[in-house]
């Protein structure tokens, strides 16, 4: 199910910054196919299946486990990556969004899930050699072998290349692995593992693992904070030989599987936590009609309200992001003609085209994973002593999400990534945004900076969006100024930046599927305008917050005043009665009993 495009040229990864945005070139929900809205509604329903056996799944019923992982591959749950040729169905990435995001409330499994799709299946789909495509992808897809992923160590987690398990060469071609593996979701259970260890103890290699394999054996299962019903166990690799055609990709190229994957990780797991709040607000949405206090259901005070409004502006502007991101991949898919060729030339592009927009997946990730902890700690909240015990479900997905934060690159190691990948590109000339800086630097020391009105919808937001931009690359630019290529050391003004970077793409996404769902009449247009202009008028509030901090870091004195009093002309919104519409959106998030868009 390919998105067909228009356009003659291809959008590149973080152009939107560079470009203003039009509502016809954002993929959005409302855009949604007929085969888009069976998926939603077959994975709708194999997650309500799910939840019923969540107390089960808590308990560590691994054959539970794998049963359920079974009934996702007869749905065709476990191939939407894979192509038919090896018994998957390959489906756009629209889709893939739409299953991880309708499996985000089921928790412990959907983590299950995620591994073994994502992190176990496509290495092999994007890295195999045909005959590894072969043997292994059909049992993977029907669920008969379950995968994991083994790239983290205890000394090894966010400096993935650190690692220690290392590969001796044999005579033969084979290998012999050595070492032990932390944190491996599906440890206790899998069959089959992507182990990454190191060739003469330096070349970084991934390879294919089978449980069967003498010496592979599996830890204790860790004592976790959240995810109980998803197994977490050391995988400990002693003298493990591994038969040359056992090589996955090249050796010392193994830092390709990984990270590649990991972008795709990214977006699979924003993708996810887009659905995990759109739950939790239905969830606060049913307790607040029904709890009642003071002679009236607690909806009706408006600390409430302004709780569910909030949680609504923040889904809102996640999924957006989603499915945005989503349509951009399905969009250079689509523009590389994948019907003219044959299997290695096909992953190859889409290995190509989720690098392309590895920026706007680490902002997935990042945005996603922190509106979900806000939404599900206010979903508490509104639950009072009731969300704090097990009798509610609120309690366990506040658990369970906490991981999200630390999961496919801690926040921390993304927020260096976003303007880290940026930068890299401009430098080698692929994204014009160096010039684009040094113009903005020249525009901030006019007299004046024009702002065109209009009378269109959301008129004012969208100039204030085109400023966001602006203060994004006054920072950026002035930070590649002030440190050059030692920029990436200095991890304040870059996580800083990272900040302006994901307020800005979220508020050009919300803008943008607003202004659409108004041009097309769509039913919750004028909800959908009362989200992005809450959204935009906080997001200038933390953009201001973030610049104020970057650029106090990196000048001083007169200097420092100009940048300041240039940023106060960029940011100068008028604020919006935000009380009001957080109210209008609880209200109709609690007249329709959970998220309205």
């Amino acid at each position: 199910m390919p998105i067909t495009t228009d356009s003659e040229t291809m959008t590149k990864g973080g152009s939107w910054l560079l470009e203003a945005s039009t509502p016809n070139g954002v993929f959005t929900p409302e855009q949604m196919t007929e085969e888009h809205r069976l998926v939603y509604q077959t994975s709708g329903e194999f997650a309500r299946e799910i939840v019923q056996h969540n107390d089960q799944l808590e308990t560590k019923d691994w054959n539970l486990t794998r049963q359920l992982l079974t009934r996702a591959g007869e749905l065709g749950l476990l191939g939407t990556d894979v192509p038919e040729t090896y018994g998957g169905l390959e489906f756009d990435k629209v889709s893939s969004a739409i299953i991880a995001g309708r499996l985000g409330p089921a928790g412990s499994f959907s983590t299950t899930f995620g591994a073994h799709t994502g992190l176990a299946i496509l290495p092999i789909r994007m890295f195999g050699t045909e005959s590894q495509k072969q043997k292994y992808l059909p049992d993977l897809v029907s669920g008969t072998t379950i995968g994991a992923y083994c790239l983290s160590e205890t000394g090894s987690g966010s400096d993935a290349l650190g690692a220690k398990t290392f590969a001796s060469r044999q005579d033969d071609g084979s290998f012999v692995l050595n070492g032990e593996k932390m944190w491996i979701t599906n440890g206790g259970f899998a069959d089959l593992f992507i182990v990454f260890a190191k060739v003469d103890g330096e070349l970084f290699t991934a390879f294919i693992v089978e449980r069967v394999f003498n010496g592979v054996s599996s830890g204790n299962e860790e004592h976790k904070m959240g995810l109980h019903g998803s197994s977490t166990t050391p995988v400990v690799l002693q003298d493990v030989h591994v038969p040359a055609e056992n090589l996955l990709g090249e050796i010392g190229k193994g830092h390709k599987v990984a990270f590649n994957v990991l972008n795709y990780g990214r977006f699979k797991l924003g993708a996810s936590t887009a659905g995990g709040g759109q739950n939790a607000i239905r969830e606060s949405a049913h307790y607040a009609t029904h709890r009642q206090q003071f002679g009236q259901a607690i909806n009706n005070f408006g600390a409430i309200k302004h709780k569910l409004g909030e949680m609504t502006v923040r889904a809102y502007a996640v999924e957006s992001m989603v499915f945005r991101t989503a349509g951009l991949i399905d969009e250079a898919l689509a523009r590389d003609d994948q019907d003219t060729k044959d299997e290695a030339a096909k992953s190859a592009a889409v290995l190509e085209a989720l690098e392309e927009f590895a920026v706007e997946s680490s902002i997935l990730k990042v945005a996603g994973s922190e509106a979900l902890d806000y939404i599900l700690d206010e979903n508490i909240q509104i639950h009072g002593g009731n969300g704090f015990v097990k009798d509610y479900p609120a309690e366990r997905h506040y658990r369970d999400s906490r991981v999200n934060r630390i999961f496919e690159g801690t926040n921390e190691i993304n927020r260096l990534l976003i303007p880290g990948m940026l930068i890299k590109r401009a430098t080698k000339g692929q994204l014009p945004l160096i010039d684009a800086a040094k113009t903005i630097q020249g525009e901030l020391l006019s007299p004046s900076i024009p702002t065109p009105m209009s009378d269109e919808t959301l008129a004012a937001q969208t100039i204030s969006v085109g400023m966001f931009k602006k203060v994004a690359l006054a920072v950026i630019g002035l930070g590649l100024q002030t440190y050059g290529s030692r920029i990436s050391d200095q991890q304040e003004v870059l996580s800083f930046a990272s900040d302006i970077l994901i307020d800005t793409f979220a508020a050009d996404t919300v803008v943008s599927r607003a202004r659409a769902a108004e041009e097309s009449s769509v039913t919750t247009s004028s909800l959908q305008c009362d989200a992005a202009i809450c959204f935009v008028n906080d997001a200038a509030m933390r953009i201001d917050a973030s610049a104020r901090t970057a650029l106090a870091a990196m000048t001083e004195g007169d200097e420092l005043r100009i940048h300041l009093a240039a940023l106060r002309r960029l940011l100068k919104v008028t604020p919006v009665n935000t009380v009001a519409i957080r109210r209008t959106l609880a209200d109709e998030t609690v007249k329709r009993g959970g998220y309205i868009f």
